[in-house]
């Protein structure tokens, strides 16, 4: 018998190219005001670092140092994407860190300075939101501002859906980590911006 809805953890999704061509991806989960309490943004900077090594085995190691965050492949110098350093922002009912996207092997060329990647989270009546967030990325996969069908279809079964994969674990796991409740997880399409479902 399966869980009733009210048992499942809901993890709101959009992933959508704009007219332009480039990428916003927004992924949400709600938080009981208890539990948010211990919530920064660099608690879940460094709780996404540890998403996306154990999701990729090891293989994608993000890095820090001076220059800004690379996601690099192992132990080597190559970066599948780099941001510049992490940029934090703090008010009253919200707390941020954007990293922007300014070079990597899968980012077009001609584009890596633009695109930026967030974490949030925003105190709500009825608890805490923590969203991750993906806007004005460019992908290498799709080739330009004018993708053809057929790179727009590889980049949805290969890159993108790894990126939604990786995000509803994240958030799955910072759910557990933070309240200690294991929930199945469960992704409701929502929209927030107007775009071509990817």
């Amino acid at each position: 018998m399966s869980k009733p809805e009210e048992d499942e953890l809901q993890i709101a999704c959009q992933q959508i190219l704009l007219p332009d061509a480039s990428v916003f991806s927004v992924q949400w989960v709600d938080l009981p005001l208890w539990a948010g309490s211990r919530v920064c943004a660099k608690l879940l900077l460094e709780q996404y670092f540890k998403s996306i090594r154990r999701c990729t085995l090891g293989l994608v190691r993000p890095a820090v140092n001076i220059d800004g965050v690379h996601f690099r492949v192992m132990s080597t110098r190559f970066a599948l994407l780099s941001f510049e350093p992490a940029r934090y922002e703090a008010d009253g009912e919200q707390e941020a860190v954007h990293l922007y996207i300014n070079g990597g092997f899968l980012v077009q060329a001609g584009e890596c300075g633009r695109g930026m990647f967030s974490l949030l989270a925003q105190t709500r009546p009825d608890g805490l939101r923590v969203t991750v967030e993906l806007s004005d990325y460019c992908p290498l996969l799709l080739g330009s501002n004018t993708p053809s069908k057929l790179r727009k279809l590889f980049y949805g079964l290969t890159q993108s859906y790894f990126h939604k994969v990786v995000t509803v674990k994240y958030l799955s796991h910072l759910y557990r980590f933070l309240t200690g409740a294991k929930q199945r997880a469960r992704v409701k399409k929502v929209q927030v911006r107007q775009g071509t479902d990817i």
